[in-house]
């Protein structure tokens, strides 16, 4: 039994020693870090502790019990620090989200009730202490070291959920606050929305009122800006005015005098819709033929784009060449001549030895405003009109709408710029004007020929048994091109002040670098190809006409040969 207490005893003493060591770094951690709020339980604790292992010190061991209650007084010593440390923990993580909150009450009574001590008479502890000492004596009374650890556990947890409510009644009153800030901020929100709406409105007003009035000034401008551009652009080669040989030409064709060659082929490329009228060019074609002369009419799709025609015209004058072997004069009419123009811009170099002179006849060369005022994009209708003229041309004459867009200002001059005439062919331009005068409304084209089935007609003056023959007969088919033409004439000289033949103003059917021809006579854009009811024997007619600008244009091709002749000799 003594040598049991001996092992005993020199455990714990070496047990405590090394206890003791732990405390005291503790103990100086804790001092740095709070305050040193725990000073008084590692007095009372030395008190007892060093009471106790003093006198194991000497060897002294009383009995087991003595060495049980040591442990128990380590052990909630030891439980104590870990609540202790958990509560900082608590502590620390409920600060870090408060932002500077002040310490709570609670928790500097629980730091410093290790400050207080208690005074027991022999009978027990009337106080409410973790663990009462006496003044005079270092033994810890019976019972009440055992309930420690149970003190220090309810009155940590005890803390620990004061200062949770009071940091949740925080956190209620900080979501009350905010609630009515949210409201004000939405209500605020709604004020500005609301006032943004009529401003909102207003600009939207401000943009329309923009636009139409845009739209109105486009409409009403139209093309005042783009008629005659040609003559206004810088670097374009000027014309000559070969009138007065026109009309010598003429004169002496009307006296009978032949002087067009046979030694060419004669190519009229007809305008737009003339798909419309059959008798496009036909009086003029059967005028050649009569004269012994190698005349055709291109079959193109005249509702097509100036680039598809002016690819058709190509493989047409190469065939016509290949076919001859003669050059080929060509003739076109309003957008024929147009494509005609752009077959010689685009493939010069395979048609420069098949092509001997291009002669244009009231063709939009440099754009019409009646095709730029109906596509015109950006002016007051112009979606609606754009779909009407689809309609019509895609639908209804299943052509395409580039060739309207072709004839514009825009696209011609775009065209022009990009692609020159060469300067070696001879060409002709033709305008005239229309007349509008009150007599015009009268005058009927013919522009087609029915032919009636085999009716039985009554013939006066013969006899019962043959009063009824089986006969047939043509019937013309007429339109009042020539009212239409005075009208739109009447429309682009009022608006614009340009005399034109209803379709192409003067001054846009002029070629740069070509010889012009102005003719006095009242001429609308229809009569140069289809013949009127009303003929007057005394005045030309349009196959006369065709007849009298090709021979210029033969007279001018010998002009052009014998000065590149000249030229080559005396370089």
């Amino acid at each position: 039994m003594g040598d049991l207490c001996q092992y005993v005893n020199g455990d714990i003493t070496d047990w405590h020693s090394t206890s003791h060591l732990v405390g005291l770094a503790s103990s100086e951690y804790y001092l740095s870090e709070k305050d040193q709020r725990n000073q008084a339980v590692f007095a009372n604790y030395d008190a007892v502790s060093n009471t106790s292992l003093h006198a194991d010190s000497f060897g002294i061991c009383s009995s087991v019990d003595s060495f049980i209650t040591h442990l128990v007084n380590l052990t909630a010593y030891l439980m104590h620090r870990f609540i202790r440390f958990i509560e900082d923990l608590a502590l620390q993580d409920i600060n870090g989200c408060s932002e500077n909150l002040e310490p709570h009450p609670s928790a500097l009574h629980s730091r410093s009730f290790s400050n207080n001590t208690c005074k027991c008479d022999g009978e027990g502890c009337t106080s409410s202490p973790r663990y009462c000492t006496d003044d005079t004596s270092s033994e810890v009374h019976d019972g009440r070291a055992l309930d420690i650890g149970e003190e220090l556990l309810v009155d940590t947890t005890y803390e620990i959920i004061q200062t949770s409510q009071t940091q949740r009644g925080i956190c209620i009153v900080t979501q009350g606050l905010m609630l009515p800030f949210f409201g004000i901020k939405l209500a605020w929100r709604l004020a500005l929305a609301s006032l943004r709406c009529p401003f909102y409105c207003i600009r939207c007003a401000q943009a329309e009122v923009r636009s139409l009035k845009s739209r109105v000034h486009k409409t009403l401008l139209g093309s005042s800006d783009d008629i005659g551009w040609l003559q206004h652009t810088p670097g374009m080669a000027p014309t000559q005015d070969g009138t007065a040989k026109f009309l010598e030409l003429l004169e002496n064709i009307r006296n009978g005098e032949q002087t067009l060659p046979n030694s060419f082929v004669y190519l009229l490329v007809p305008g737009l819709f003339s798909n419309l009228g059959p008798l496009y060019f036909v009086s003029t074609k059967r005028f050649f033929s009569k004269m012994g002369l190698a005349c055709h009419i291109a079959k193109i799709h005249s509702e097509a784009s100036v680039e598809h025609n002016a690819r058709e015209l190509k493989h047409y004058i190469e065939e016509l060449y290949w076919g001859s072997g003669k050059r080929v004069m060509l003739l076109g009419h309003s957008k024929g001549g147009v494509d005609a123009a752009a077959a010689l811009a685009l493939y010069w170099s395979d048609l420069k030895n098949k092509v001997a002179g291009l002669a244009l006849v009231q063709s939009p060369y440099g754009g019409t405003p009646l095709a730029s005022d109906i596509l015109r994009d950006g002016q007051i209708a112009d979606k609606e009109t754009r779909k009407i003229m689809e309609f019509l041309i895609c639908k209804l004459i299943k052509g395409d709408i580039r060739a309207l867009e072709d004839l514009t200002y825009d696209k011609r001059r775009e065209f022009i710029m990009k692609h020159k005439l060469p300067e070696e062919i001879p060409i002709v331009s033709f305008h005239s004007e229309a007349s509008i005068g009150p007599g015009v409304l009268a005058t009927m084209s013919q522009v087609a020929q029915a032919e009636l089935p085999w009716l039985p007609l009554s013939i006066l003056g013969v006899s019962e048994a043959d009063d009824t023959l089986q006969v047939g007969c043509q019937v013309p088919v007429v339109m009042p091109l020539s009212a239409a033409m005075a009208v739109c004439a009447l429309h682009l000289q009022l608006r614009y002040g340009e005399k034109s033949d209803g379709l192409v103003t003067r001054c846009d059917a002029e070629v740069p670098g070509s010889v012009v021809v102005r003719p006095d006579k009242k001429l609308d854009h229809a009569w140069m190809v289809l013949s009127s009811l009303k003929k007057d024997p005394n005045e030309p007619d349009c196959s006369e006409m065709c007849q009298a600008l090709l021979t210029m244009l033969v007279e001018l091709g010998k002009i052009k040969e014998s000065d590149s002749e000249n030229t080559g000799l005396s370089e």
